[in-house]
């Protein structure tokens, strides 16, 4: 299932790009809220600003975020809670950025709310089949989150956004959507450099165990 799966995406990844079938990576991001409970030092010049070691929770969120690598669109919702019905809106207003696309492929883990149910049980029959209809769904092997880009994106936002205390979701939302819309209206794509041909090299006794009488991977 795991070099199936992952020969299947990393072939998706190398199609040459298709406005009619556009590939887009989908994942969600918890973020925990963070306040401070004594002000920090202000920001001198020549000096970083310094927060003070005390801090408190203010509760959690998600962040919904999606990327198309070869073109570098984005798209990102903060919502509080992480549900068939927060996946069900954010699909439905991706499809709306594609109305001209015949079907949307979507890498994207397998968390028991990803999945086509979430429609028919948050819209009506004829729009959960519309909506199901624009999307094929394709999901990376168990514990191989390493093959999804938005992982990528998601590292990228840690360090360049989400490095300090935000204290309340409208903030962190603002900061968020912001610095997803600058990084599409820049069209900062992704260059994702590996292949099956690659990857039958570097997991070639991962190969072997499953196809123990071949020698050689071709």
């Amino acid at each position: 299932m795991f070099l199936a799966r992952m020969e299947r995406i990393l072939e998706i990844y190398n199609r040459p790009y298709d406005p009619r079938y556009p590939v887009v990576c989908f994942d969600e991001r918890p973020c925990f809220l963070i306040g401070d409970l004594v002000e920090g030092l202000a920001m001198k010049s020549g000096q970083v600003a310094k927060e003070h070691y005390a801090y408190e929770k203010k509760g959690a969120c998600t962040t919904l975020a999606m990327i198309e690598p070869k073109t570098g669109k984005r798209f990102s919702q903060i919502r509080r809670k992480r549900r068939k019905k927060e996946f069900a809106k954010f699909m439905k207003k991706l499809a709306a950025l594609y109305p001209d696309a015949v079907k949307i492929i979507v890498i994207l883990d397998n968390l028991n709310t990803h999945n086509e149910s979430a429609f028919y049980e948050n819209f009506s029959a004829e729009q959960a089949a519309q909506l199901m209809d624009r999307f094929e769904f394709v999901y990376t092997p168990k514990s191989a989150s390493w093959l999804n880009m938005i992982e990528i994106e998601f590292s990228a936002l840690s360090r360049q956004c989400l490095n300090r205390r935000i204290p309340t979701i409208t903030e962190l939302s603002n900061e968020v959507i912001a610095y997803f819309k600058e990084r599409s209206d820049k069209g900062v794509t992704i260059n994702w450099q590996f292949t099956r041909q690659k990857a039958r090299v570097k997991l070639k006794r991962r190969y072997q165990q499953v196809y123990p009488l071949k020698s050689k991977i071709n």
